[in-house]
């Protein structure tokens, strides 16, 4: 449980670690020939990627990639590793970069390929890449980062250019080398000069760019293993293997973007497993049609999505044919709220199925997790290990028997190291509290009062809005509104007011067709929480402002809040 964490920690980690090179090696030792990942028309299996990989590490190391310190010599906040950075939509390579990357030592890392140029060259200056692998359909964008030109020969103070073919027809920077003729460079010989990956190696996560400069999250290898990718701990190489050989892994479906750190944590869970992968083809718009087709024809055990931006599509799909999804058993959400009502839509539709709820984010890896069924349905979420609620003054660890006090989700033990580049931010996420380093993501939580050791989430303290002197979490007020029959999406913000300080607005999207007032809006909100709670302005969209990946874009909804009308 969480509250016990903390000694646990102190007597000391496990001393079975593992790099993801090495699991994968062991998994693929277990089932060579099974398939490993699917996209399109595309379809290799463990042996085939591991030779890849290993193909494309010894491409790297030749050109000068790999370890340049050990983290021994580092401080927590600093990467001895040459970075590499992926500027790709889904599809196998991306994986393979990633892999290739880890087996040379050096350490991927994620570019949104949404970005615009000067955020792409802001974001690679600020992680110091060396290398860039991406979908030729992109070297405009980079041309226009200041990417003119590669250094196919890894100059010093060039960046290494890999492109991948993806058949949109336009040209390959100069100097860049295409993704199979660095995967073919390499000889047999060179693959007996790879290094050995350590338990140390890092894995790094860009996040945050939604509301400023992008924050590069260092994980070791061997703690987000265990956090975030459903490793185990005090993991051996036989047991490892004996799960991987039995196919019980099944068959698992990342639908978001790679880009996007929980969807490469779903994808490295499923490898781990020994399971089979399929991606989604994000290059094109969000296309339920072919998502459910490709779980129909792959027989698709789980799927991971983001919120209601993937969810409510899905329903529309299935409301309107019928697919057979038999073998559809878990649906995986994260990374935004997904509503009530489509949850009982989606159990309604697919009676099989079990809605899994995570809670999790770059600092933490899998925090929580809650679960519903077609007959039971529960907004409480258990603790993972590792999982814990900090006091509100950030003191001590509570227990569930103090389920009055609204406090902070955390995490200890496995945990990242710090942020790239920025010790002072590394120090506030993750201090260091009765001996034992925690990351505090900023949400808040409370135990439930039952004893039991589950929690009730209640949102980032970022979205938390002052009214009058009452807090307002804006995900209860979010969750109200899109329970509303005529409402297909909602956002919920603050705005200054002279009279509360701030005041609730909520930015709604209505069904086609249907007529709302922002008096009605309030009204309805009002029957399921608080009076206080409900908006007190409101703004109707034609669209409500998302990012690529799913979540909302609250910077869009605080600008646009300013023009929304009072709720009277």
């Amino acid at each position: 449980m969480g509250w016990r964490v903390a000694a646990e920690v102190r007597r000391g980690m496990t001393d079975s670690e593992w790099s993801l090179p090495a699991v994968l090696d062991v998994v693929t030792d277990a089932a060579p020939d099974r398939e490993m990942l699917v996209w399109n028309d595309v379809r290799r299996t463990y042996a085939e990627v591991r030779d890849r990989t290993r193909r494309l590490a010894a491409f790297f190391q030749k050109r000068g990639l790999g370890a340049r310190r050990e983290r021994s010599e580092l401080g927590r906040w600093e990467c001895g590793q040459s970075p590499v950075a992926v500027l790709l939509s889904n599809c196998p390579e991306y994986l393979e970069a990633m892999i290739g990357a880890y087996r040379a030592r050096a350490v991927p890392f994620n570019v949104n390929h949404h970005y615009n140029a000067r955020e792409v060259a802001a974001l690679l200056d600020q992680i110091g890449a060396e290398a860039v692998v991406y979908h030729r359909r992109l070297a405009p964008l980079l041309a226009a980062s200041g990417l003119g030109g590669g250094a196919g020969d890894g100059v010093p103070g060039g960046r290494l250019l890999v492109d991948v073919d993806d058949g949109s027809g336009v040209a390959p920077l100069p100097g860049s080398v295409p993704f199979e003729a660095a995967v073919a460079a390499a000889a047999d010989a060179d693959l007996d000069r790879l290094p050995t990956p350590s338990p140390d190696d890092l894995y790094l996560v860009c996040t945050g760019g939604t509301t400023g400069r992008p924050k590069g999250v260092l994980w070791r290898q061997a703690d987000v293993y265990v956090a975030a990718m459903g490793g185990f701990e005090s993991a051996t190489a036989s047991r490892i293997g004996a799960i991987a050989v039995t196919g019980r892994g099944g068959v698992w479906f990342a639908a978001p973007p790679l880009m996007h750190g929980a969807a490469q944590w779903t994808a490295f869970a499923a490898l781990v497993l020994g399971a089979t992968l399929v991606l989604h083809d994000d290059s094109a718009p969000f296309d339920a049609r072919a998502i459910l087709t490709a779980a129909e024809r792959e027989r698709v055990s789980l799927m991971s999505i983001v919120g209601d931006a993937y969810a409510r599509p899905l329903v529309d799909e299935l409301r309107a044919r019928p697919y057979d999804l038999s073998a559809f058993a878990r649906l995986a959400t994260g990374g935004a709220t997904t509503s009530a009502a489509l949850k009982h839509a989606l159990l309604d539709l697919l009676p099989h199925l079990t809605v899994v709820d995570g809670y999790g984010a770059s600092e933490t890896g899998g925090m929580a997790f809650g679960s519903s069924t077609k007959d039971a349905e529960t907004r409480q979420f258990t603790l993972s290990a590792g999982g814990a609620v900090l006091s509100a003054d950030r003191t001590s660890f509570l227990t569930p028997h103090e389920p009055d006090e609204v406090g902070w989700t955390a995490r200890v033990g496995r945990v990242p190291l710090g942020y790239l580049g920025d010790p002072a931010r590394t120090e506030e996420t993750f201090p260091v509290i009765d001996g034992v380093r925690v990351t505090v993501p900023g949400d808040r939580a409370r135990y439930e009062p039952d004893g039991s050791g589950r929690i009730v989430m209640l949102g980032r303290d970022a979205m938390v809005i002052n009214t009058g002197g009452e807090k307002v979490f804006v995900e209860e007020v979010e969750e109200a509104l899109r329970r509303h029959p005529g409402i297909l999406d909602a956002l919920v913000v603050g705005r200054p007011s002279e009279r509360f300080g701030e005041e609730v607005v909520a930015l709604v999207q209505p069904r086609p067709g249907v007529v709302l007032s922002p008096g009605e809006v309030r009204e309805y909100a009002a029957r399921s929480v608080a009076r206080f709670k409900a908006p007190r302005a409101v703004l109707l969209c034609d669209r409500i402002g998302r990012h690529p990946t799913g979540k909302a874009d609250y910077t869009w909804a605080r600008q646009a809040a300013l023009a929304a009308e009072p709720a009277t």
